[in-house]
């Protein structure tokens, strides 16, 4: 009995100390989420830009985000900014613009147009400029060849001016369309892979039955920017753009951690949360609970 005693006290002295320790000298060191470099696209929290720029970027900064890549390209300005004023806002938050969407129509544009589009850009100091999306009336084959074309020369003045282009993918581009998956038979063949990179949405590509892995081993080193944003559940592989499945990432059942573990081989240099519904109201909410999965459960 005088040894349990004896151990109970010392036991509980320890237990003491322990507790000491964590509220003095050992407090847990405060993780800056912004080491982690997760990103954001800008296309995910649009109604709250338009609403108040400077106080929607200060919630993202808040949050953690450290890169952005914009959705707000309009006449030479960035969500009616121009692109120094922009640019210092951002990084006076502590977050860097890295990307931005910004759409070439089927008709083109003119080279003199693309001249100002990438000077402006470039005044940003953007590295990536993507393509995000395709007019349904455009998704047949002749206008997929015309386009690519003139997204290669987009492209090579993007890169005078120091820009990778780039496409970003939703599902239709996997349905089989006259015998042949444009993604696969022409998009990937006919885009100079020195002037465009691919950014995989893992989202759509999972709707279209993708395995994201088996994308990068066949095709690596071309994927360096991917969008993370989960779904609820798996479904039978769908070509419609149909986005009410779409969760937080981490909430649903996309494998990010399994991705991410072949990143080298796709040639990911970057990634960014999107959520094309706005988190369904709860923008913000849903925006924190992303990038805390993220950071505690995906890149850990």
């Amino acid at each position: 009995m005088q040894n349990r005693r004896k151990f109970l006290q010392v036991s509980a002295a320890g237990s003491i100390g322990m507790m000491l320790l964590g509220t003095t000298g050992c407090k847990p060191a405060v993780v800056d989420r912004k080491t982690f470099g997760v990103g954001l696209q800008m296309y995910t929290i649009r109604d709250a830009m338009t609403a108040d720029a400077l106080g929607s970027l200060k919630k993202v900064s808040a949050l953690g985000y450290k890169n952005l890549e914009l959705a707000g390209y309009a006449d030479g300005k960035f969500y009616g900014f121009a692109p120094a004023e922009f640019k210092k806002m951002v990084n006076d938050l502590g977050m860097d613009i890295v990307s931005s969407h910004t759409n070439v129509e089927a008709a083109g544009v003119t080279l003199d147009n693309a001249k100002i589009m990438a000077d402006k850009h470039a005044e940003l100091g953007v590295k990536y400029c993507i393509q995000p999306w395709i007019e349904e009336k455009d998704r047949n084959i002749e206008s997929y060849k015309r386009m690519i074309a003139n997204w290669n020369e987009v492209a090579k003045i993007m890169k005078a001016d120091g820009i990778q282009f780039g496409y970003h993918n939703h599902n239709f581009e996997f349905a089989t369309l006259d015998g042949m998956v444009p993604y696969y038979d022409i998009f990937l063949p006919e885009m100079d892979k020195d002037l465009i990179t691919m950014e995989l949405d893992l989202f759509w590509a999972n709707k279209a039955g993708q395995d994201p892995v088996a994308m990068f081993n066949k095709y690596p080193g071309r994927f360096q920017n991917l969008h993370f944003k989960d779904m609820k559940t798996h479904q039978d592989p769908f070509f419609t753009v149909i986005k009410d499945d779409i969760c937080a990432v981490g909430v649903g059942v996309i494998d990010f951690k399994g991705i991410l573990a072949a990143k080298d081989v796709a040639g990911m240099k970057y990634l960014y949360v999107e959520d094309d519904n706005q988190g369904n109201g709860k923008t913000f909410e849903t925006l924190d609970t992303s990038i805390t999965n993220i950071c505690t459960k995906i890149l850990v």
